[in-house]
């Protein structure tokens, strides 16, 4: 039988192939872009988002358990999916029109839709809000990073 968590880690896990969406030629252009000096952190960016990751699919998992297959349960996982869609557009998106403008857009767009999904899991688990603040933290330190970026490379705006 297929269980829940399997479907829910099943989906973000496709969602997540998304980004590798990109050409050597993307990756090039990002890596020659200049980053703020307070930039230290640049290899854990990695590690932190696949936390965030589980983190989120551990919540949607909550939020099914809780009500599964109610509409209220379905509209809250379009909003997981919606959040994970807009966040993995992120990078494949910003690299394909070399526009950091656009990276903070999303990045930004990312933010609020989590924070209405925070919301709005809130009121079925406070669990499933609590493992959503990760995103919420990092999330805007990632879109600021890039409109910083703006400032360093006003050729990529």
């Amino acid at each position: 039988m297929i269980r829940s968590w399997m479907v829910i880690g099943g989906v973000a896990f496709v969602v997540a192939l998304a980004a590798n969406l990109i050409t050597p030629s993307d990756r090039k252009w990002f890596q020659r872009l200049q980053r703020p000096n307070w930039l230290t952190f640049e290899a854990a960016i990695p590690i932190i988002w696949t936390v965030i990751f589980i983190c989120g699919a551990w919540s949607a998992y909550i939020i099914w358990e809780k009500n599964p297959g109610s509409d209220a349960t379905w509209v809250m996982m379009a909003l997981y999916l919606l959040l994970e869609i807009v966040t993995i557009a992120y990078t494949p998106v910003m690299f394909r029109l070399r526009s950091l403008k656009i990276g903070t857009i999303l990045g930004g767009t990312g933010f609020i839709i989590g924070l209405l999904l925070t919301l709005a899991v809130l009121t079925t688990s406070g669990w499933a809000a609590l493992l959503l603040l990760p995103y919420l933290i990092w999330s805007p330190i990632g879109t600021y990073t890039t409109w910083q970026m703006i400032n360093l490379n006003p050729q990529a705006a």
